[in-house]
């Protein structure tokens, strides 16, 4: 299982999916209408390091980040 989580303003519970890659995830997400105006902003993070390909392969206890950008001072 792979672990998918929201950071900061997402207001959503983690989730826990059996998929092999990002690109498995986005449409999952994309059926969500509150996560669909987050998903083309917000970077994505493989057990805390950013990635950037649709393509990365998830293996079992990885944990997925979904993070939105912040604004702070």
């Amino acid at each position: 299982m792979v672990k998918v989580e929201f950071l900061g303003p997402i207001q959503k519970d983690a989730m826990e999916l059996e998929i092999a890659n990002l690109s498995e995830l986005a449409p999952i997400l994309q059926k969500d209408e509150e996560l669909k105006e987050w998903l083309t902003n917000s970077a994505v993070a493989v057990n805390d390091a950013l990635v950037s390909s649709l393509e990365h392969p998830l293996k079992d206890g990885d944990k997925v980040s979904l993070l939105p950008p912040v604004c702070g001072g």
